[in-house]
Order: structure tokens, then sequence, then C-alpha cells
């Protein structure tokens, strides 16, 4: 679900505007969009409550990234409610490398984290997305997640 329509408390508004921020901080370039996602019936029938999800456009093609997009779906521990201090805990999170063609790449926080498909970024940005990764259990408490990476 748009991370825009899941801003309906104080903490997950600020938890939601502090991953664009670490997002940026890897990737300083992209340009953060809250709604990815149309408006339609057809987006409304297979939206899923528990997820927050935005992504961030690059100014162009990067050979680097083997993309032009990054669409980031955090998966969360219940739908976000609309209490004021309410802040779901992280269950995992998917990055997806695109472009207007296709999906070129996928990198989950399950197994090794690594990313799999037709065009993978370079090592150093997958370094990077795994950083996020890590920042992002941080933010959102749950760093016991036991799936992670040593750290490099």
């Amino acid at each position: 679900m748009n991370a825009a329509e899941q801003a309906r408390s104080l903490a997950l508004a600020q938890a939601i505007a502090s991953v664009a921020v670490l997002f940026r901080g890897h990737f300083p370039d992209a340009r953060a969009n809250l709604t990815p996602w149309r408006d339609d019936p057809l987006t409304r029938a297979f939206a899923e409550q528990e997820s927050v999800d935005l992504s961030f456009h690059l100014p162009g093609w990067s050979p680097r990234s083997q993309c032009r997009s990054f669409f980031v779906q955090l998966q969360l521990d219940g739908a976000p409610g609309p209490a004021a201090d309410a802040r779901p805990r992280l269950l995992g999170v998917v990055i997806r490398g695109l472009t207007y063609e296709s999906e070129r790449w996928r990198m989950a926080t399950m197994g090794d984290w690594q990313p799999s498909g037709s065009h993978l970024p370079q090592p150093e940005v997958a370094q990077k997305l795994q950083q996020f990764c890590r920042e992002l259990f941080d933010l959102f408490g749950g760093a016991e997640h036991g799936d992670q990476p040593l750290a490099a």
C-alpha cells in the first residue's frame, strides 16, 4: 500500500520520512515517491494492508544499479494503526530494481540478502542496499531479526 496512505499516525509518518532520509543517505540523487501505486480498482483489490510501499527514482538509468528506480516494500507486523505512538515491527524488506521495461533484480531480507535477477547491481550497490536494510530494522526496533547477514 502506498506509504502516503499508511501514514495515519505521527510515529509512522515520522518513520516513513526517516526511511526516505536513510535511502537518500546512500543514494543522494534518488527522488522519493510515497505513492508508487495507481489509485484504481484493480490496484486497490491487491493492496496489502501490512506493507508500506515507496519508490526512489534516479535521474536516469544507472549502470552501477542496473535500474532506473528502486521499489521498496516494507512488510510490517500487522496493519499500521491510527494510534499516535504506534510503530509496527518490521518483519522484512523487499527492494526491486526497475526500468521502464521490467524488474531487473530483487533483494529480500530473507536468506542471504543477495540480489537475484537478470541484471544484477554492482557489489558496492548491493552492500549499500544491505546497509540500508539494517538501518531500517534499527529504525523500526527490529534489530533482533534473525536473518540479518553479518556486518561487512
